[in-house]
């Protein structure tokens, strides 16, 4: 059985993989000490792309704390629970609890990567209050439904390149999401992995002497306050027409904007998750009581994201990142260039893990050799949208919101990840090359 051979992976990464934080800091060392000494950067230069870049995703880090909370605030509405509870109680058994929390962050991270972190996680908590099952592998599980992200409808890449004025239009045009998202190789890749991922997840079930469990009554939110309303204040806290007026302004501000062609983004996810939210919980009260709870798991985030900022610049500045692609894109030929986008991709990813932001540092050297040698430029591209994808099983940029609202630390569950980097990354690598 599989649980075997994850057991000492498990082991090693918890006695290894230091907090996120402190693996931040080691790689933003690395990096540095890289530009320095393949790049021939001055330690002056280096410290001034650093210092200079170090902001450079605070509207980004911003977004990706509001994922984790109107998220929480969304699925802890009565209607919500109500349903991820039912939903629940159709795991009857430690097996079955990681196939469906498995299966529903598969779906869930296909339709849109926000939305599958944080229902993949409040999931996997609710049937944790339902079933005895090692706690760290049922959030791992959640996780490991990322793995789809970039080739389902909210990937970056190829949302990009669908859009007119992307910045490499006058070099491949503008690709419709049938060439890629929808593609058969894609939909073939993908189904591959709701088939592997899950039955992966399954045979690393630990044996209950080996598992680790967690109280059901710590994972149990706080209830709202319950307040008398004497005063005009509690009144206003409490007040139902406040909510109705603003709750309907929002999702009058989303009808205008669907029904004049906008799209799904980050911002207008989160848009939603906030105002379905707000109306939802039916009172301000309720609703900053929930946001309260869900706040709690944003400190990663926040301290986090300024650092990857500041790798990313260095990345992108020194040249590092261009030579690390073009290195691995040189050895390529007409069949194996899909190949080794993909790999470079993953390997770029651990520098810079934002979609968009990798795809604007790789572009321009997988475009123009992808051109050279006769590939299809929406596979070449969708290699570089999947290696991004891949290597987040084991990078802790993207496991955060997941971990916050777990209540969890990386170590726990990057053990099982590395498995599936190593399955994944075969599963894809094949169904680039020969599909």
């Amino acid at each position: 059985m599989l649980n075997a051979v994850s057991r000492p992976l498990v082991r090693l990464v918890e006695r290894w993989l230091p907090d996120p934080y402190i693996f931040v800091v080691i790689l933003t060392l690395i990096v540095m000490v890289s530009a320095m000494v393949f790049e021939q950067q001055s330690p002056v230069a280096v410290v001034e792309m650093w210092g200079g870049g170090f902001w450079g995703l605070l509207a980004f880090a911003m977004q990706m704390l509001l994922v984790l909370v109107t998220g929480f605030m969304m699925a802890s509405t009565p209607l919500v629970k109500g349903g991820l509870q039912k939903l629940a109680g159709l795991a009857s058994s430690p097996g079955a609890a990681i196939l469906l929390v498995t299966y529903t962050a598969l779906a869930a991270s296909w339709l849109n990567w926000g939305f599958g972190l944080v229902v993949g996680a409040l999931f996997a908590k609710e049937v944790a209050r339902k079933v005895k099952v090692d706690y760290r592998l049922l959030v791992a599980s959640a996780y490991s439904g990322f793995i789809v992200w970039h080739g389902g409808l909210a990937g970056s890449v190829p949302l990009a390149i669908a859009t007119e004025g992307h910045p490499f239009e006058s070099m491949i045009g503008v690709i419709g999401t049938d060439q890629t998202i929808f593609s058969f190789f894609n939909l073939a890749i993908v189904l591959c992995l709701f088939i592997v991922v899950p039955l992966l997840n399954r045979m690393m079930l630990p044996k209950p002497d080996e598992s680790v469990y967690v109280d059901p009554e710590l994972l149990t939110e706080s209830e709202p306050p319950v307040a008398k309303g004497d005063t005009p204040a509690e009144r206003l806290e409490g007040s139902r027409i406040l909510t109705w007026l603003i709750g309907l302004s929002g999702l009058a501000f989303l009808f205008d904007y669907f029904v004049n062609g906008g799209t799904l983004t980050l911002n207008i996810v989160n848009f939603l998750f906030l105002f379905v939210a707000i109306i939802l919980h039916g009172t301000p009260r309720n609703l900053l009581a929930s946001l309260n709870d869900g706040i709690k798991g944003g400190a990663g985030i926040v301290i986090q994201f300024p650092f990857y900022a500041g790798i990313m610049a260095i990345m992108v500045d020194s040249g590092l990142a261009e030579s690390i692609s073009s290195g691995m894109v040189s050895l390529a030929s007409e069949a194996t260039l899909p190949l080794w986008s993909f790999l470079s991709a993953g390997v770029v990813n651990f520098f810079v893990p934002s979609g968009g932001g990798q795809w604007a540092v790789q572009a321009p050297v997988i475009l123009p050799a992808a051109a050279e040698l006769g590939v299809d430029p929406a596979r070449a591209a969708m290699a570089v949208a999947w290696g991004d994808a891949w290597t987040n099983m084991v990078q802790p940029f993207w496991a955060l919101p997941i971990l916050g609202i777990a209540g969890l630390k990386a170590k726990d569950i990057m053990g099982f990840c590395t498995l599936h980097l190593v399955l994944s990354g075969v599963v894809i690598s094949l169904g680039l090359t020969f599909l």
